[in-house]
């Protein structure tokens, strides 16, 4: 009873206060921003046929990031049961369903394992924790590139951070590196870790469920890791092509290595989907605020990534959900 109350205090209200407390500090933002209705005008007035193609493009983008997700989760599963690209592609929709309302997303899971037989839905949960661990390596490598590149070519940049120092800048660079290593180190011994968790008496009894995870070859891992990588440069492309859009000028190259920071930020920090709007909102000003002065089309840009990559795959998976029979036996 208390989890139960626990979880809808999050749900209903915890959520929706972060949202609004960040949403308020976001409008105040935005009207202090000098000719805020110029640049709206100026957006307005400026999506013709160029923008409406990018617009396109990122749609189709979003195609394509759960189309790899679909063919990594579909490898993974792949030793426990043979399951076909669609079956997997209705299964990432789903879990994205699930996800909204759930901290960090976790419910993802669940709405996967939902697809699976009867006996093999705990066990897919845990390889399906092999490719979030994939997605993680991706982000922290390439947000700790991020931030070594903010650190020794962003020199006009780094002024507003005249409060962290540079040495506490320094510190965060060295402990994601550890960290990172860590996680390549961890990834890449999942057999021989997973064979020494078993050997712990009260996991014994449960190692049914984590065997599978031994049968990862460093190969599989590795094409894992390549689908992986492939998703985030798709994001970091949507990412690029609504800046323009929305009139975001600024070098691709400051934009790019600014966004694999945001993304680093975002998987560290814990977030209910309905406040990750918002979290979304006050990073990329924080970010990329630091390269252009166009507020409003940084908001509207993390606006527009989100609901395409987050709002629309989780009402079709919503969908795709009224048609499972969660027991067959």
């Amino acid at each position: 009873m208390i989890h139960k109350r626990l979880r809808i205090l999050i749900n209903y209200f915890v959520g929706p206060a972060i949202f609004l407390w960040l949403a308020i500090s976001i409008y105040h933002q935005i009207q202090q921003q000098q000719n805020v209705y110029g640049i709206w005008k100026n957006i307005a007035t400026s999506f013709g046929i160029i923008e409406w193609s990018k617009m396109g493009i990122v749609l189709f983008l979003m195609l394509i990031n759960w189309g790899l997700e679909a063919r990594k989760w579909q490898l993974l599963v792949h030793e426990i049961e043979n399951i076909s690209f669609f079956t997997s592609f209705k299964a990432i929709f789903s879990g994205e369903a699930f996800a909204f309302g759930t901290i960090n997303g976790v419910g993802e899971y669940i709405g996967r394992s939902i697809y699976m037989h009867e006996g093999n839905r705990i066990r897919s949960i845990f390889v399906t924790m092999v490719g979030s661990l994939a997605q993680l390596i991706i982000t922290v490598t390439m947000g700790t590139i991020g931030l070594l590149y903010l650190r020794y070519f962003f020199n006009f940049i780094l002024n507003p951070f005249s409060e962290l120092s540079i040495v506490w800048l320094d510190g965060l660079i060295y402990i994601l590196i550890i960290i990172g290593v860590l996680m390549v180190s961890l990834y890449f011994s999942l057999s021989w870790v997973t064979k020494t968790v078993e050997k712990i008496p009260w996991i014994a009894k449960y190692s049914f469920f984590i065997q599978k995870v031994e049968d990862f070859h460093w190969k599989e891992l590795t094409r894992i890791l390549n689908l992986s990588f492939a998703r985030y440069l798709v994001f970091i492309s949507q990412y690029l092509l609504l800046l323009q859009v929305f009139k975001v000028d600024a070098s691709y190259i400051q934009e790019f290595w600014l966004l694999c920071i945001m993304f680093l930020a975002l998987a560290i920090v814990p977030s209910i989907t309905l406040a990750e709007i918002g979290l979304r909102g006050k990073l990329s000003i924080a970010l990329l605020g630091l390269i252009s002065t166009n507020t409003i089309g940084i908001i509207l840009t993390a606006t527009g990534v989100w609901i395409i990559n987050k709002v629309v795959p989780a009402v079709v998976g919503t969908i795709f959900v009224l048609g499972i029979r969660l027991f067959k036996k």
